[in-house]
């Protein structure tokens, strides 16, 4: 599988660390670790997460309060958001009309 991510998905991931690396020094790197584990694991298990409506699947991280979507088209494994869990949930919902 090939793996891409939106910018805005990038963007998301950047802000996020530098914010907790605001906080404390070297957290930000805990959140950038976790995921890149989460990552690593999506890419072997992709189909494992429930297919969500709106066509795309999810996993939270288990220690910042993030989650990763995620849709996969052809060979692709296209990341649409790293999003808090608790802020505007579902506000990048339309992502995936982006890379149709």
């Amino acid at each position: 599988m090939i793996i891409k991510f939106l910018s805005e998905a990038h963007f998301e991931l950047i802000d996020a660390v530098a914010y907790y690396e605001g906080e404390l020094s070297g957290l930000g790197q805990r959140l950038w670790d976790e995921v890149d584990e989460h990552i690593a694991w999506i890419a072997r298990n992709h189909e494992v997460p429930r297919l969500r409506p709106g066509g795309y699947r999810r996993v939270n991280l288990q220690i910042f309060p993030y989650y990763i979507s995620y849709v996969v088209r052809d060979q692709v494994i296209w990341f649409l958001a790293i999003a808090h869990g608790h802020s505007r949930p579902e506000y990048w919902i339309d992502r995936p009309k982006l890379i149709d």
